[in-house]
């Protein structure tokens, strides 16, 4: 080895600490590009900082961030035109582990005018080093901008790194990777610009591929979310849309702000036009990316709530560091904060959306069913939400607002009614709904699963308790029916017959006031879930669920007249019918149905001369 070559060894702990980068630190093993494309812009960040009180200091005109593949020689190299190390610099900076030169740079920074300050990117100290998951040896050479000196810094990532004296025409640093023989995938170009698109498309420094000689741009190069809102069109907005959420239609809505203060941050998110063709009701959690100092970071922060998962786009902070792993962003309460304000945001731009019914209508449609999931689970954000539900309704077409239906109610009606199903057409046509719309009482159509769950959380709005129809007793004697009405039948030596014959099916069998032309229903005790409930609870295999079930009998219908007025005294083919009967008018089927197809044959057959 020459006399100028200087061999260190590293500071103490150091091959524990390599081992950690290397093997433990870093979840993917791309990460590396990431790391050392971020310190080289970071690199160019300081000497365009520098330059404005040095100017000899300038950046090149043509200052660029050069990854070059050499497949055959197997190696990569990464060139910048950034401010450089001295050999000092290149001791404390890679020969001591956790030490960053940005860090102590930050603070000079902090002196400076806000608009003068670059984005700095990382702040540990350790992203050199995952370098190391794909190189066995890793070589350094940069000259500091303003001296004529360079020197070499070179490791195999164990115990000892070595200085020698170099070359470098211009200020700046070149990263030699020694490719390990399993980091093949890593000398493929379109790889790298694969890794470089994913984690660092957004760098204002422009970053280029070196092929063959040719240079082929590798990143967009702007980070649009920065860029002041007078600059961006309308186009340019649904460009970035559609790169960053993978899809081909219109925002809905574009929100683009910053925020500055006790947090500092940049956000530029998006609600989607149309519903994507992956269904974003099975993956719950957000895919909104976080960027640090515009390198991004991760999109699995949560950034949003499981409820707000439909929402995409960026958001970019300067209060977070280029942190090495997800598990340290999650635990920070700098991005607590963060996702507080962002979720704040949304809901301030839904609501002033929602004021606009016709809009409104289409963003619902899409997602409406996802926005109900916060009411069910999130009690920090549930009163607000429910202004932003739309639902179908008996009385008026479209979708309608739980604050347009009070503002319809009834002057002695209490409650607000709810029915649920899975079709709102078939709703719509219901018995349950027979004497609420023979008093001209309103009841929303709930169509959506999420529906038998988000209304017991919510409970009432403003002041009026939600109930659904087909659950317990409802008294609707406060409200007169309209029109004339045949005189109910008595019906006190009817209803223990029937009791009695479908003991084992019903939980009970009782008069209503609250069918019109139906002769029965079905409805929920007041004590067990409602009817839809059930009907969920049976497909996922969790029960029947019909000893909660409750026979309703119209004492003003011909039928249930004929059968008070028998004199038989077995009743139990009669009320098994008439339980057949209320399932299939509530969609479901009846108990036997090829037995009630031969009744209903028989009954065809009896009834022709």
């Amino acid at each position: 080895m020459s006399e100028t070559v200087e061999r260190h060894e590293f500071n103490a702990e150091v091959g524990r600490l390599l081992d950690l980068v290397v093997h433990a630190l870093y979840s993917e093993r791309e990460i590396f590009l990431r790391e050392l494309v971020a310190n080289a812009a970071d690199a160019i960040d300081k000497r365009r900082f520098e330059a404005l009180v040095n100017p000899e200091l300038a950046l090149p005109v043509d200052s660029k961030l050069r990854i070059t593949p050499e497949k055959d020689a197997r190696r990569i190299t990464i060139s910048d035109a950034g401010i450089g190390m001295t050999k000092l610099e290149l001791a404390q900076n890679l020969g001591t582990i956790a030490r960053s030169g940005t860090q102590a740079f930050a603070s000079k920074v902090a002196e400076a005018k806000a608009e003068d300050r670059p984005s700095l990117i990382g702040q540990f100290g350790v992203g050199f080093y995952s370098a190391f998951m794909v190189a066995d040896r890793v070589e350094v050479t940069s000259r500091h901008a303003g001296s004529e000196e360079a020197w070499t810094w070179a490791s195999e990532g164990r115990g000892d790194y070595t200085l020698a004296p170099a070359s470098r025409d211009e200020p700046g640093t070149d990263i030699v990777l020694h490719m390990k023989d399993d980091a093949d995938e890593y000398l493929e170009p379109i790889r790298l610009q694969t890794i470089i698109r994913k984690w660092a498309d957004h760098i204002t420094v422009p970053i280029v591929l070196v092929q063959d000689g040719e240079e082929e741009p590798a990143n967009a190069g702007t980070a649009l979310w920065r860029k002041p809102k007078a600059e961006i069109t309308e186009d340019g907005y649904a460009e970035f849309y559609r790169h960053v959420s993978h899809a081909f239609d219109k925002p809905w809505a574009t929100l683009h702000w910053r925020a500055e203060g006790a947090i500092d941050f940049a956000a530029l998110l998006f609600v989607p036009g149309m519903k994507p063709f992956q269904a974003v009701e099975g993956e719950r959690e957000s895919r909104v990316r976080l960027h640090v100092r515009r390198m991004f970071i991760t999109d699995q922060a949560g950034m949003l709530p499981p409820w707000l998962r439909f929402v995409t786009g960026v958001v970019d902070t300067e209060d977070l560091p280029l942190n090495v792993s997800r598990e340290m962003l999650q635990a920070t309460p700098v991005l607590a904060r963060i996702r507080r304000a962002v979720t704040s945001k949304v809901m301030g731009e839904l609501k002033t959306r929602a004021k606009d019914a016709e809009a409104y209508a289409g963003f619902w449609e899409n997602f409406g069913a996802i926005l109900k999931e916060g009411v069910y689970e999130d009690a920090e954000h549930r009163k607000d939400l429910a202004g932003l539900l739309r639902f179908k309704s008996s009385a008026v077409e479209g979708w309608t607002s739980l604050a347009d239906y009070v503002s319809r109610m009834k002057p002695d009606q209490a409650e607000i009614y709810t029915l649920a199903g899975d079709d709102a057409e078939a709703l719509a046509k219901s018995p349950q709904l027979e004497g609420f719309r023979a008093r001209g009482v309103e009841v929303l159509l709930l169509v959506d699963q999420i529906d038998s769950f988000w209304p017991e959380r919510l409970d009432r709005f403003e002041e009026k308790p939600l109930r659904s129809i087909t659950q317990g007793t409802i008294d609707l004697s406060k409200l007169p029916l309209e029109g004339e009405v045949a005189e109910p039948a008595d019906l006190s030596s009817l209803l223990p017959k029937l009791t009695e014959a479908l003991k084992d099916e019903v939980a009970e069998v009782r008069a209503s006031d609250r069918l019109v032309d139906s002769a029965v229903l079905l409805s929920a005790s007041a004590m067990g879930p409602d009817l839809q409930m059930q009907r969920l609870l049976r497909r996922a295999g969790r029960g029947g669920g019909g000893s909660f079930a409750v026979l309703e009998l119209n004492p003003r219908h011909p039928l249930i007249r004929k059968l008070a007025e028998s004199s038989e005294t077995d009743l139990a083919e009669a009320a098994g019918t008439l339980l057949d009967l209320a399932r299939l008018q509530d969609g479901d089927a009846p108990r036997d149905p090829a037995g009630f197809a031969r009744k209903v044959a028989e009954a065809l057959a009896g009834s022709f001369k």
